[in-house]
């Protein structure tokens, strides 16, 4: 007879696959999508946000200079002109310039925040200098390294009225071959897997792309005024217009880092922390993506041992249990990192020890991944940037202190 304990391992087991298939298919979409040549060229500005100097700044800036893409506007954006970056910006206007295709460079100057994040306030404040003409608003992060037809691709679903909203997204390429930087570019991996084909792509603020006119006629600016995060609550009102937002798998972006440990808590947390207050069913997918995948596994496991020692008879099926749990999350580490060497090949060497990390180490970024994702289950105080802010809400943002 058939308990509840066999039900449940069934319906497990069922999910488990049905997330490795899933997994699977994203993984064919981005390959497919990723070859496909584009030609709509809106007129567009390419707005970069900058506070201080991330690691690779200057290759990082220097890529927005050289788009193959023709008269676009390129707009750097900081809070005052104390910023570090400021300086380093226009040396590399001086020295990148003559070379760019963009028929317009400059760096505004937008002043503290009061009501939001520092980094939407800069955003609305380059927003505010556009005119009619500007067809698309194309935002990316300035610790984004971009490839040269990175524009031209990311504008192009917006050529379909359905598409509101186009993003990519970042891949963690370690600069320094550290525990904890290899577990960032791992948990990493484990997101972006989850990107594809479906209605239920969140955007992400560091490569992405939106219609002025949709920009104008949902009041995105109303909304980002009081806002903390600037691709979730983008995301959010595309999706209550009955607009879909697209992941573009060939504007995957490399961000070259170094973390600590304590480093790497804070900016995970902070993420999950955002996402539990602006896409609270997406912090519940993820919780419960992290749950199954360490207490398949461990359970599984667990189970095989307690068969072949409690019920030998039925040895066969208790290890196919943990065998199942083993090789789906094995498959999918192998598939995510097949996929980032297929979006970023140049930087498949820089990326081995990262790989070898995933495979290897795949069971303690799940436990690590379910821990940070609990964690951000209480609290709404978080860092960014230098400037601290606690979350009442999605439109109730309070500034603590500035640096």
């Amino acid at each position: 007879m058939i308990g509840w304990l066999e039900i449940l391992i069934a319906v497990l087991i069922a999910v488990e696959i049905l997330f490795t298939i899933q997994v699977y298919c994203n993984y064919h979409y981005a390959l497919k999508k990723y070859h496909r040549k584009r030609t709509f060229r809106p007129q567009c500005v390419l707005i970069v946000p900058c506070k201080g100097l991330d690691e690779a700044f200057e290759a990082n800036i220097r890529s927005f200079f050289e788009q193959a893409y023709k008269d676009y506007r390129l707009w750097f954006v900081v809070a005052d002109k104390e910023d570090p970056a400021y300086a380093h910006l226009q040396r590399l206007i001086a020295s990148c310039r003559d070379r760019s295709s963009a028929k317009e460079v400059k760096i505004w100057v937008a002043g503290a925040t009061t009501g939001c994040s520092q980094k939407l306030h800069n955003l609305l404040f380059a927003y505010r200098q556009t005119t009619d003409e500007i067809e698309a608003l194309v935002f990316a992060d300035s610790d984004a390294c971009t490839e040269p037809d990175w524009l031209l691709r990311l504008v192009a679903p917006l050529r379909k009225a359905h598409i509101g909203l186009a993003s990519g997204y970042r891949w963690f390429v370690p600069q320094t071959n550290n525990l904890a930087t290899l577990a960032l570019s791992a948990i990493n991996a484990k997101v972006c897997q989850l990107l594809g084909n479906t209605r239920f792509n969140p955007a992400w603020g560091g490569s992405m792309a939106v219609r002025r006119a949709d920009f104008v006629r949902l009041d995105i600016e109303h909304i980002w005024q009081k806002s903390l995060s600037d691709d979730l609550s983008l995301s959010r009102a595309i999706r209550k217009a009955g607009l879909r937002t697209r992941f573009v798998p060939a504007c995957m972006i490399a961000s070259y880092e170094s973390m600590t440990w304590r480093r790497l808590w804070e900016f995970a947390r902070r993420q999950f922390i955002i996402t539990r207050v602006y896409a609270f069913r997406l912090w519940l997918f993820g919780l419960g993506g992290a749950m199954l995948s360490v207490v398949g596994l461990w359970g599984g496991l667990a189970l095989a041992v307690w068969g072949l020692a409690a019920r030998p008879r039925f040895w066969v099926e208790y290890v196919a249990v943990g065998v199942v749990f083993l090789g789906c999350q094995i498959f999918r580490a192998v598939v995510r990192q097949r996929l980032a060497v297929r979006l970023l090949p140049a930087e498949k060497d820089a990326m081995r020890a990262a790989k070898r990390a995933d495979w290897l180490g795949f069971w303690a970024w799940g436990i690590l991944l379910l821990a940070v994702i609990l964690s951000s289950a209480v609290g709404r105080t978080i860092r960014w940037r230098g400037i601290r802010y606690r979350i009442n809400g999605r439109t109730r943002i309070e500034i603590l202190d500035t640096p």
